[in-house]
């Protein structure tokens, strides 16, 4: 052997050490990846499966001041995250309303009708009504104090995604007609609200 084979032997041996420590590093960093793409999938198949905490709100007043409220406390929950379902029934049905018809209903419906304000912005407040004095003198306290009307607050929990449900069978009783409504509302019965319930973190009945 010649003096010059030992220094074409070591760049060989070390091409081929480094080739090893290539092929253990690939192989160790491959099994890696694979291990944390599959966490990764856990992970968003766990976070898919969360459901959002949520609020439910029976709704049974008509007054102003309930209705604020109820549709403040409403806002203030989407605003905390949390999914909120307003089950809107008898003299509460009032805060979904759009107009008022007499069409086609009974004698009975049409005097339920006269005597319901013929949406949010007629409702009176739950005291000191004073013959309608009342709720005008709330509304200018209110706008000194850029506090949101009730239209305006049901506007937002529409904008926001709060799900509202009218109660068919109130709405029977009371004469109020799918058509008198705003857009978007949903109908249900009792068990429509239970369900919404039982699922939730909070209850309220205003």
């Amino acid at each position: 052997m010649s003096a010059a084979e030992p220094a074409s032997v070591e760049p060989a041996l070390r091409e081929l050490i480094e080739r090893l420590v290539e092929e253990r590093v690939a192989a160790r960093l491959g099994g890696l990846t694979t291990q944390v793409e599959e966490a990764l999938g856990r992970l968003r198949g766990l976070e898919a499966a969360v459901v959002p905490e949520q609020a439910s709100i029976l709704v049974f007043s008509g007054e102003l001041d309930r209705l604020m409220s109820a549709f403040i406390i409403a806002n203030g929950a989407v605003a905390m995250g949390l999914q909120v379902s307003m089950y809107f029934t008898f003299w509460g049905l009032v805060a979904l309303k759009k107009c008022t018809s007499f069409a086609g209903k009974t004698v009975e419906e049409k005097l339920l009708t006269a005597m319901l304000p013929g949406g949010p912005a007629g409702v009176g407040t739950s005291k000191l009504q004073m013959l309608g004095m009342g709720p005008v003198m709330f509304k200018r306290m209110m706008a000194q104090h850029n506090v949101e009307t009730l239209p305006g607050l049901i506007t937002l929990a529409r904008e926001q995604g709060v799900k509202l449900v009218a109660c068919q069978m109130a709405m029977g009783v009371m004469g109020i007609r799918e058509d008198e409504l705003i857009d978007g509302v949903e109908f249900g019965g009792a068990v429509s609200y239970l369900d919404d319930a039982i699922q939730s973190k909070l209850t309220l009945f205003i």
